[in-house]
Parts: structure tokens; sequence; C-alpha cells
């Protein structure tokens, strides 16, 4: 008990001291910008930013007056990073911390690991699916520190589906079946049929998800259903996507195959997580109607998820398949203009998250570092406007531009020339500030 009233006094402390460093005006002098949107940069100017948002940018004289000054010469400003599929929760956590402790163990480590995102660079992610509804509120309310959340509640998932985690035992289920340890922290929830898929979207709408993520597909790390497998029916989804647009906001789905994302796409969702193993006209098909990818690189290297040692063959086969379907994605995606985001999906692994940044700049196999950085700025922040009113932070936002959010970073060298930058944040990111807040400073 001492350990964790110490832990969250100390919480508690290092939250204050961040809040400390919120001041009115701050300005950048002599700086390269790069403002999320164009490849080049706009050289040799002073950036305000008056309290959260950016008040002027320009090559003439600012008045210095009340405002804490900083020099960024030899340095890049740039819009901070996002992550388009991210699990706050249970990112670091493994699975037997997740369903053996109390869940107030898995909100005290996503404290943690809320700050450790926003000190790599991380000011706004999209969480697809957890409780991360309680942990949103103290970060926008300054108790502790941490990115932007988009929060989606918890995933929603058919019978047998990526989200259903009892086992072959508990099988066939009662009517009024006890909800399992997933469902009761918040992290899924089972429903099958129109109802119950409809109740559980609207359920989640009312705790405060900005979009609604379903589980349309077979999964990795799940044992109970193949990758190949297409989940719920037409009618399943678009009861969700119909619940959704009723609050103005949209459905999100997990999905790896053709099947499964052409049926999602017909049941009107408009992203698709995943998508590694789709083929050149269904790539055709998300280019047409305009729907979002967003994929991550998952690739048999430094990063796998379920590395050979230690994984249950299940989820290595699996995870195995979808390597292999990464690359061809991402080019084919990129052949026919698929509007492409950048997520990780990260889980169940803390050393890896460390690795946030080197995720990203691999994407450098398929595009310029250019590319890559709009994707991860300017791009990802497009995708999560699509929740419209729904839309927890309504302004502008993965830009460094006048009225523009005060999410920002400031970056040793040239990330345009140099996307190794990214992988180094402790070194290289010297200012991370976010809504007007400096939460890093080394250059003092």
């Amino acid at each position: 008990m001492k350990l964790v009233i110490g832990l969250v006094v100390a919480l508690a402390s290092s939250s204050a001291a961040l809040a400390q460093e919120a001041v009115g005006r701050v300005l950048f002098e002599n700086v390269d910008v790069f403002d999320g949107m164009n490849e080049a940069l706009i050289e040799d100017v002073n950036v305000l930013v008056e309290d959260n948002v950016i008040s002027q940018i320009t090559s003439a004289d600012i008045e210095s007056r009340g405002a804490v000054v900083i020099d960024g010469s030899d340095h890049t400003l740039m819009p901070g990073l996002t992550d388009a599929h991210y699990h706050v929760m249970t990112a670091t956590l493994p699975a037997s911390k997740i369903f053996g402790e109390h869940p107030g163990y898995m909100h005290t480590v996503a404290v943690l690991e809320a700050e450790a995102l926003l000190m790599r660079g991380f000011t706004t992610v999209r969480d697809l699916g957890g409780p991360v509804f309680g942990l949103k509120s103290a970060i926008d309310d300054g108790v502790v520190p941490g990115p932007r959340i988009y929060p989606s509640g918890p995933l929603i998932s058919q019978t047998s589906g990526h989200g259903d985690v009892r086992t072959r035992m508990q099988v066939p289920a009662e009517a009024n079946r006890i909800l399992e340890p997933l469902e009761r922290t918040g992290l899924g929830i089972v429903a099958d049929g129109r109802p119950a898929v409809l109740q559980r979207v609207r359920e989640a709408l009312m705790q405060g998800a900005s979009q609604i993520k379903v589980m349309a597909g077979g999964g990795i790390s799940s044992s109970n259903d193949p990758i190949d497998a297409s989940q719920y029916t037409l009618d399943e989804l678009k009861a969700a996507v119909e619940a959704a647009a009723s609050w103005n906001t949209y459905v999100t789905v997990h999905a790896y195959t053709s099947d499964a994302v052409r049926l999602a796409v017909e049941a009107g969702v408009q992203c698709i997580d995943h998508g590694q193993l789709i083929d050149e006209e269904t790539i055709k098909l998300l280019a047409e109607k305009g729907v979002w990818l967003s994929m991550q690189p998952f690739l048999d290297d430094e990063d796998a998820m379920f590395p050979a040692e230690g994984s249950p063959n299940l989820q290595r086969g699996k995870f195995l398949r979808v390597a292999e379907g990464t690359k061809r994605a991402y080019e084919l995606a990129r052949k026919h203009g698929v509007k492409v985001a950048f997520g990780t999906d990260i889980a169940y692994d803390p050393e890896l998250a460390k690795r946030h940044g080197y995720q990203l700049a691999k994407l450098t196999q398929w595009y310029s570092p250019f590319e890559v950085l709009k994707m991860a700025t300017h791009d990802n922040q497009q995708l999560f406007a699509l929740s419209g009113p729904r839309n927890p932070y309504p302004g502008k936002n993965g830009v460094i531009e006048e009225g523009a959010y005060a999410d920002i970073l400031l970056v040793a060298g040239n990330p345009l020339t140099d996307i190794s930058l990214i992988g180094n944040p402790e070194d290289n990111f010297t200012i991370i500030m976010k809504d007007g807040h400096i939460y890093k400073n080394i250059l003092e």
C-alpha cells in the first residue's frame, strides 16, 4: 500500500511540476519550420505561441516582452507526431497483467505510458480499444501529462471474433451470461445481432467515444478466430455504422483481408485498420470510396510483435502471414492514391513502445521522409476530424499555421533530410509542447 501511495504522490508531483511550465507567450526565434503540409521548409522565421495556439509566423521581428524566448537556430519546428492506432491502456502490459491483476494496475501503468507517449513526441493518439475515458479527462484537465486522446472505448466483437477472449470451455453461453473480465474492465464487449450491436455502440458513445471500433475480421493475438475469417454480417456492420452516424461520427474496423474489408466498405465504414492482406481490386475500391487505410508497418524484423521465442505458434504463424503482406499493401496503397494513416498498434511490450519513432521512420521503405512526416502529422489529423461534432479537440491541428493548436516539436536538425532523428526523441526533441504547455525543454 505504501508503494502505491508513493507512486500516486510521485505522479501527482510530476504532473504539477509539468503543468507549471504553461506560459502565456512563447517565442521561437530564427527557426526553420516544417508546416506538416509542404516539403519545403519555411526558413529562418519567428513563431509566436499565445496561450494554446500559434498566433504569428513571420520573418519580421516579434515583440518578446512577457514571452519565453527560445532560440531555434539549427533546429526544425514541426507539428507534434500522432498515432492513429494505439492502445494506451495495454500497449506496455503483458496479457497476464491485463487479465490477472486488478484493473487499477492497468490504469496506473497507463498513466505512466501516457506521459511516455508525450515524451516520445506523440501529442495525439487515436485509442482504438480500452477504458481510456478517465485518463483522457485527467490529461485534458491537466491532472497528469499525456497526449490528446481520441477514444473509442470498448472494441466491439462478435462471438468467436477478435475481441472474444473466452476459452472453448466457456461456450455455449447462457442467454444472460456473466460478462468476461475484458468486458468488465471496458476493454471490449461481445455483441451479436443488430439489437446488441446498436446497444453497445450507443453505450460507447454515451461514455464519450469519438469514433467506434468494430472487429470485422480475424486477428493475430486472438486464439479462437482464423486470420482469414470475416466477422459480423452486413446487417450487423450497418447497425454499427447507423448508430455512429446518428451521433455524426464514424466506424473504423479491424480487418486484414479483402473479403472483410469489402463487407465493411459496403456497410459504410469510413476507415480500415490494418489491411495488410487486401488485393489490388480492394485497394482500388478504398481509393474510389475515399475510405481511409490506417496501416501499421508490421514486419518480421526487430519490432515484430510476436517473435519466435516464447510466442504461441498460432500467433507467430498469423503474424508472419500478415507481415508478408505489409510491403505489397503499402505499395498498392501508394500506387492508387489511397488515404493512408500511420499507426503502430503496439501491444503488450514496453520495449517496443520505446521504439515508437523508429517504427514511423521505417515507412521510408515506401514513402519519402516528407510523406512520412506529413502522414504522422497533417494526414492523421484529417482522419481524426472525421469524428465531426464528437471531436474532443475541434481546433486546427497537425500543422504549423496561424490559428492552429500549439502542439509543437523543436527538433535538433532537419528530419526531412535525416528521418532517423525521430527515432531518438530523448536526444533530438529539444522542446516538446502540447496545447501551449512546455513539457520538455533541454535548451535551458
